[in-house]
């Protein structure tokens, strides 16, 4: 007795991909791909609830190593909440923070999902690695901002006039330290943007290098603006961070270079101004063949004259 396999149809994939797949469709997959990532959220947002208290004593750890917090037993002093739904919020907003990480794999991977069809192969191949090497870059930037923190507080207190109390008010004070996290971590992302423009073929590993004055004259005036400390210890530390990663990035440049056989090509050596050599050693010049006589054109032959309508089509017609 024999069994007649089902004939598996193309996946939704397959069918974004090839250009098979409708409007409606398109529409129909960014709404089903929306709520899961949405679901995801609120499901990580259901457990950051949960862990807004071990997140925020996380967060207050670089205002307790300031000098004048501690009592005598080593226990850290309360951030002052001027009002009383002051922490309340302050958890959604933990809560909320939490459950973009936590539910970061499944709303991201809904967006590659959608975004991954209108790409080439070797462009997802190229996706797939970037994305790999930007979470790390980012998780390092906002750990260094982590342990900085408290020498921009340091700092600030030391700056300011004297007789003040070392008693932050908590939102402001979270809000420093989460705009300083995520600046370090978005700032750890500038190497990305040279090796695409590598990869890519724009610009080469030499220019990239020529770059290195107005990269770190730029590094530095970026810290100076964008950080919210405005001592000079952190801003000088993220500069610093920047311009390492740019001789980084260009070293890896160089490797991708030498890679493809970049900077080597058959005039690399030319300068532009520079005449390539011709070959002007005169040859013989050949008498030239006899031309045979045109043979006179005859004359066109005359057009029949049109049949009558009737005549024009057939039976099917």
């Amino acid at each position: 007795m024999a069994f007649a396999l089902k004939k598996r149809g193309p996946s939704d994939f397959e069918r974004a991909a090839d250009g098979s797949m409708t409007l409606i469709e398109h529409i129909r997959e960014l709404r089903n791909r929306l709520f899961r990532a949405s679901l995801a959220i609120v499901g990580g947002l259901i457990a950051g609830f949960w862990l807004a208290d071990p997140a925020f004593l996380v967060l207050k750890r670089p205002y307790c190593r300031l000098p004048g917090t501690t009592d005598a037993l080593g226990h850290c002093q309360d951030l002052l909440a001027l009002a009383p739904t002051t922490g309340f919020i302050l958890k959604l907003k933990l809560a909320l923070w939490l459950g973009l990480i936590i539910g970061g794999p499944v709303w991201l991977y809904q967006l590659w999902a959608f975004i991954a069809p209108g790409l080439h192969r070797h462009e997802r191949k190229w996706a797939y690695v970037f994305v790999s090497v930007a979470a790390p870059l980012f998780a390092a930037g906002a750990v260094l901002a982590y342990f900085v923190v408290d020498k921009g507080l340091g700092f600030l207190m030391d700056s300011g006039v004297g007789g003040l109390s070392n008693q932050f008010e908590v939102s402001a004070y979270i809000g420093f330290v989460t705009n300083m996290i995520l600046l370090f971590g978005v700032a750890f992302e500038f190497p990305l943007i040279l090796l695409m423009l590598n990869f890519t073929g724009v610009a080469s590993a030499r220019r990239l290098l020529s770059w290195w004055r107005v990269v770190i004259f730029v590094s530095f005036a970026f810290a100076a603006i964008a950080t919210p400390d405005p001592g000079p210890f952190g801003m000088t530390l993220l500069a610093s961070a920047l311009s390492l990663l740019y001789f980084v990035a260009v070293g890896v440049a160089f490797i991708n270079d030498k890679r493809r056989g970049r900077g080597r090509e058959l005039y690399n050596d030319l300068s532009d101004d520079e005449v390539s050599p011709l070959d002007l050693t005169p040859g013989p010049v050949e008498a030239g063949q006899r031309v045979e006589s045109v043979a006179p054109v005859a004359a066109p032959e005359p057009v029949a004259a049109p049949a009558p309508i009737e005549r024009r089509y057939d039976d099917m017609t």
